[in-house]
């Protein structure tokens, strides 16, 4: 068998040496001087009045004299015979070197003494002047003030370094450097491609041929064409805008700047004007290339509109650099500025003209038929069983965003993990997308049963009036455990419309009262648990008045500002009397809607008192319920029909594929 000597100095990690601590500089510099003052050659001396000093000189008990003019300070050395009347008792301590010091005037005060004594007292001792040579005062004094000086450069240098993520973007002298992520061609570490991006097919379409226009530019300069400089990503937060990015870096073959807008703002003035400029000149070297620059409005924002009233001349001059190098006086060809923001009214109009960004495209919250493919994407690493359907999910995630989904599928499995499940099932996925709309459920809350009560009859109010009426969002469960700052909750399934007319508003406002209006007309009163209610029906009647048109007095007036230019406006762009008719007009249309409440809860009075004891008893109840005991609605979900118009067009499109493929086997 082999002996291996085991390695006595085994490599670091990836070949990398530990990085240096500044630290250690504080702790040699303590030790110097601690070892100085511990270490040094200390000759014990005997401190003693200059009036003792001339009586031992004047009685020839002196020596040897050594006067320091630096320092008016006089060391003597004691004649051998005479260390007792010196230094007594402590003779032995002081016999080997038989030194003492003494404080003197002058040093031509002490001079015209030692003359003196000379002359009057016959004084033979040697007397030498020498200068002080104390090489700790000299360290302290003259070197340590520079060194200290210069390592505190040192660790201010390391500190912007590390703040700034060190490399060669760190360091003082390159706090204006450029601080974008590059992937260059070939990189590994992003693998994410169009295939793992579900849904926003034309948002897809769009960034393809960006892609396209790099890998083949010749296909459409050939005709003429041009390559669009920029394109911006609009969308709410969540919908993938960055992740579109991503994508494209791992589909283009070409190099990808990644940073984020607030990457150019700095503490320092002139370092996002700098920054811009580097970006773009690495860009100019690497080109054909893409720049991405996320969240943009950190540095886009409309000049002198800050929400301050003022203007920040920093920002305001990054953002002119940044306009400067998009389409200026100088040439950036190749160079393609990809943007994402969920801010684009905000944005500096001169950023969005054509030239900087050609395009915008919009990445808007996904529809049924999109959230079913994302559900299929991010349900690949869950494991599920049958009771598990795709189109339910999607289904019940009205206005969810892509990030939101991927949070609903996690939260899922974190649920069955917790309950010990071995696979995910239907229940998990309705109890994570209950724990995300509503909150944790509080079912330690405690509450009296006229309190239950009167919980129970408002949900049963708002599911009644929401059954009866046509263009009401379709029940799916209440429930009256608590949930978050909710004593009561009622889900349903928003119609995704394209297109909302004034019945689909008054509907939906009619059943938001039905909680208000259940609890007067069957319980003669009235309790805070309807203030989110009122809130959303008063700001819909007045969008209804203001912005949409909606009323008899004021029809076909929008006092709404779409451009944004009078946000930070002190006037309204409407009389006093008009603002006086708009509050009445929204009065009158919130209390036609809650007397209509009340009256189709009084025609249905005995199915409301069924549905809401219903609830009491187990608390949480299902639109079988209410179909049990009001029967079926009449009217289909516009839901329904969409999915059933997209079955037909995957059962086309399946066939299609499947006669093709028939077709190409017939050997002609």
């Amino acid at each position: 068998m082999e002996n291996k000597t085991p390695n006595q100095n085994p490599p670091k990690p990836n070949g990398k040496m530990p990085k240096f601590n500044i630290s250690w500089i504080y702790g040699i510099i303590i030790l110097v001087l601690f070892g100085s003052y511990f270490f040094s050659d200390n000759v014990p001396t005997k401190e003693v009045p200059f009036s003792t000093f001339e009586e031992y000189v004047k009685t020839g008990l002196i020596e040897k004299i050594d006067v320091y003019s630096t320092k008016n300070t006089v060391e003597a050395k004691i004649d051998k015979d005479s260390l007792k009347k010196v230094f007594g008792d402590k003779s032995e301590t002081y016999a080997k070197e038989r030194m003492i010091s003494v404080r003197i005037p002058s040093v031509d005060e002490f001079s015209k003494f030692i003359q003196k004594a000379k002359d009057e007292y016959a004084f033979t001792g040697v007397v030498e002047y020498k200068e002080s040579r104390n090489y700790i005062d000299v360290f302290l004094y003259s070197i340590l003030p520079f060194l200290l000086l210069i390592l505190f450069f040192v660790f201010m240098n390391r500190r912007m370094s590390g703040q700034m993520g060190g490399g060669a973007g760190g360091g003082i002298f390159n706090v204006g450097k450029s601080k974008a992520q590059l992937f260059d061609k070939g990189d590994v570490t992003n693998k994410i491609t169009f295939k793992e991006v579900a849904g926003l097919a034309e948002a897809k379409q769009e960034i393809e041929e960006i892609v396209s226009f790099l890998k083949n530019p010749s296909k459409y300069t050939e005709l003429g064409g041009k390559i669009p400089k920029g394109a911006l990503l609009v969308g709410p937060p969540g919908t993938g805008k960055t992740l579109l990015a991503k994508a494209v870096a791992g589909e283009a073959d070409v190099p990808f700047f990644s940073m984020s807008g607030s990457d150019f703002v700095e503490m320092f003035v002139g370092v996002g004007a700098s920054r811009v400029r580097d970006l773009f000149r690495q860009a100019k070297e690497k080109a054909p290339c893409i720049i991405f620059i996320d969240e943009i409005d950190a540095v886009g924002r409309a000049r002198g509109k800050n929400p301050n009233m003022g203007s920040n001349d920093e920002r305001e001059n990054t953002l002119n650099q940044l306009l400067t190098e998009m389409d200026g006086f100088g040439s950036n060809s190749g160079v393609i500025i990809l943007a994402a923001t969920n801010r684009a009214d905000i944005l500096d109009k001169a950023l969005l003209r054509a030239g900087r960004f050609d395009r915008q495209i919009h990445v808007d919250l996904p529809d049924v038929h999109e959230r079913k493919q994302i559900f299929n994407v991010h349900l690949r690493p869950i494991k599920i069983n049958e009771t598990v359907d795709v189109n339910f999910l999607a289904k019940q995630t009205p206005g969810f965003s892509g990030a939101d989904i991927a949070n609903v599928c996690n939260e899922a499995a974190l649920i069955a993990a917790r309950k010990n499940k071995s696979f995910v099932d239907k229940q998990d996925f309705m109890d994570a997308v209950d724990r995300i709309v509503g909150g944790l459920e509080k079912k330690t809350k405690i509450t009296t049963i006229a309190e239950k009560k009167s919980i129970a009859y408002h949900e049963a109010g708002h599911a009644t009036i929401s059954w009866m009426i046509e263009h009401a969002n379709p029940l799916v469960k209440v429930t009256i455990v608590p949930r978050g700052d909710a004593l009561g909750a009622a889900w349903y399934l928003p119609e995704e419309r394209q297109l909302t007319i004034k019945e689909h508003m008054l509907d939906e406002m009619c059943s938001t009262l039905g909680g208000r209006a259940a609890e007067e007309v069957f319980l003669h009163q009235m309790s805070t648990g309807a203030m989110n209610d009122l809130e959303r029906v008063t700001k819909r009647a007045y969008g209804m008045v203001a912005y949409f048109g909606m009323s008899e007095k004021l029809a076909n007036m929008s006092y709404y500002d779409s451009s944004g230019n009078s946000d930070y406006g002190f006037t309204k762009p409407y009389s006093e009397k008009t603002a006086e008719l708009i509050d009445n007009e929204a009065k009158e249309i919130v209390a036609i809607e809650y007397k209509r409440a009340k009256k189709i809860l009084n025609d249905n009075a005995e199915g409301h008192n069924k549905l809401a004891e219903l609830l009491i008893e187990k608390e949480v109840i299902f639109a079988e319920d209410l179909e049990k005991i009001f029967g079926k609605r009449p009217w289909t979900s516009r839901n329904d029909e969409l999915m059933a118009q997209n079955g037909n067009v995957e059962e086309i499109s399946e066939l299609a594929e499947t006669t093709e493929k028939k077709v190409k086997k017939v050997d002609f």
